[in-house]
């Protein structure tokens, strides 16, 4: 991959033998965030899973303590009065059958989180080829698939982030922005590893935490060492 002159520079200040204690790598990662625009602040951990075995599979929600510096346009697929409350909780979007084709047929995709009463999964299933892929497919695991909307919608605008395995067993999650405090970002940072520990399957048998990396979204990755969270 083709690096740019600015992330050249920003990799010289990063030490690649070095494993990071979180304090300094939350440091380094905010001081190396110079974009322009408020860059998000990440983690990738690498976990020994096969994720290829449904019982190594990791996916699950937590809701952040400073939230992840973005408002989430929440799309709620509920009926009557279950519509009405995911309405007053405040819901960017509610319907039913009647946005199958929008979604499929129009490609909209105006939303960043999918939340499905129960009842409507049937019609919500229909539209797994497009959510899927895109990681918008309501899970109960995440919380997406609630009777109580209102919950759902309320964790989701107060920083509730999904986490789970991609296809090479790595969790990608945001952490907030740049302009957040070290503090803001190490409380987001613990909540997340308290939550990603506890959902260790227990059929694993290796190394759970192979590798931890933080980054913004323009900066270099800084490495932490695994053994320090567990």
């Amino acid at each position: 991959m083709k690096r740019g002159k600015r992330y050249k520079e920003l990799a010289k200040t990063v030490n690649r033998a070095v494993l990071y204690e979180k304090v300094e790598a939350v440091a380094l990662v905010k001081k190396n965030a110079t974009a322009k625009f408020d860059e998000t602040i990440e983690a990738h951990i690498r976990t020994g899973c096969d994720g290829r075995h449904a019982d190594q599979q990791i996916r699950g929600a937590v809701v952040l303590p400073h939230g992840t510096g973005k408002t989430s346009r929440v799309l709620v697929f509920a009926k009557n009065e279950k519509a009405d409350e995911a309405l007053a909780a405040g819901a960017d979007y509610v319907g039913g059958e009647e946005l199958i084709p929008k979604i499929q047929n129009e490609g909209w995709l105006d939303f960043d989180v999918v939340v499905a009463t129960p009842d409507m999964m049937g019609v919500v299933g229909r539209l797994g080829r497009v959510l899927g892929p895109k990681g918008l497919m309501p899970n109960p695991k995440a919380g997406t698939v609630a009777m109580d909307v209102k919950k759902a919608i309320d964790d989701i605008k107060a920083g509730k982030i999904e986490y789970r395995l991609d296809k090479t067993n790595i969790i990608h999650v945001p952490l907030g922005k740049a302009s957040f405090t070290d503090e803001q970002l190490l409380d987001n940072f613990q909540t997340l590893m308290d939550a990603v520990i506890k959902a260790r399957p227990s059929s694993l048998k290796g190394q759970f935490l192979k590798s931890i990396t933080l980054t913004s979204t323009m900066g270099a990755g800084l490495k932490l060492n695994p053994a320090k969270f567990l």
